[in-house]
């Protein structure tokens, strides 16, 4: 993909291109393939996800709120190869000085295999200033937008802060780089949720001309944060549908540690929702499929499931 469109992610991102030799930490081998074909396989890769991390610096932890030094224990033990940060990841302002203060003392550990997108917590601080700074992109203005490789996977971190940038050129690229490169397996990743049942936020309609694209170059999984619980829906169109065969697999996941939120009305699709445990998912991300399963802090594995890519 165009360089000029990867700004935070060149100083972030490698290949996890497997092919044989120790399997790196996060990784699983994969088996040969039949028939005596000696054809590379891409190893499995073991990827955690969540959003709404940190709370200010000097708060302490409670039962329901700033978990963020326990869901960094959870990634810990988890031993995973990437982690995904669904944004909203250092509260209140996404300042420079909070997160080295508050989220690198826990998230912090992880930062060399972070895979960053921007909330909307990140641009109380001008131009998202902080955050950029913290995950190493000195070049503000910046886009925010960038797609890596992961395994046998494509995955495209996009900012979906579209009152601070421009959208509109950002889904251009969007197209365009899934036309030009394309992937059997694919995930968009993103702060804010096309769908939601929870109560402080719940869908965003305006995520739909990304839903639209996406679910026209067959993407597999999306990921967002911002309502703090998690849910899972159905496979889904841009417009509310549920598609069995060809749907989009979502998530929610805004569990990484700064509070718990509430359900509202059920939104249409969702198969698994609870807003009362931290924690976060556990993707293994094989060639021609995934797989899921909700971690909480205790260890507890919740929801769990696979699918084929699309």
């Amino acid at each position: 993909m165009r360089a000029a469109f990867s700004g935070l992610c060149l100083a972030l991102i490698g290949a996890l291109l497997v092919s044989g030799g120790t399997a790196p930490a996060g990784s699983e081998t994969a088996p040969a393939s039949g028939g005596g074909s000696d054809r590379s396989r891409v190893a499995a890769v073991r990827v955690a996800a969540a959003g709404d991390v940190a709370c200010r610096p000097g708060e302490e932890p409670t039962r329901t709120t700033c978990r963020q030094p326990a869901t960094a224990r959870l990634i810990r033990r988890l031993d995973v190869a990437k982690v995904l940060a669904l944004g909203d990841l250092q509260y209140e302002d996404g300042s420079n000085a909070g997160f080295l203060r508050s989220y690198d003392a826990s998230w912090g550990d992880f930062k060399d295999r972070t895979l960053p997108v921007p909330g909307n917590h990140e641009y109380k601080t001008s131009g998202a200033r902080g955050y950029y700074r913290y995950f190493g992109d000195t070049t503000v203005p910046t886009p925010g937008y960038s797609v890596v490789t992961v395994g046998a996977w494509k995955l495209y971190l996009l900012n979906s802060n579209c009152d601070e940038i421009d959208c509109v050129a950002e889904r251009g690229w969007f197209d365009a780089a899934m036309a030009a490169d394309p992937s059997e397996c694919t995930a968009m990743v993103m702060h804010h949720p096309r769908y939601s049942s929870g109560l402080e936020h719940g869908s965003d309609a305006s995520l739909a001309p990304f839903w639209k694209i996406a679910y026209a170059h067959h993407v597999d999984l999306a990921l967002a944060g911002h309502d703090h619980d998690y849910e899972r829906f159905a496979p889904m169109d841009a417009h509310r549908h549920v598609r069995a065969r060809r749907g989009i697999t979502s998530f929610v996941v805004g569990t990484g540690g700064k509070s718990l939120y509430h359900r509202g009305s059920r939104a249409a699709g969702t198969r698994y929702f609870r807003a009362d445990k931290f924690g976060v998912l556990l993707l293994t991300l094989r060639e021609g499929a995934f797989s899921w399963r909700f971690r909480t802090i205790s260890g507890t594995a919740r929801d769990a499931g696979s699918r084929a890519c699309r």
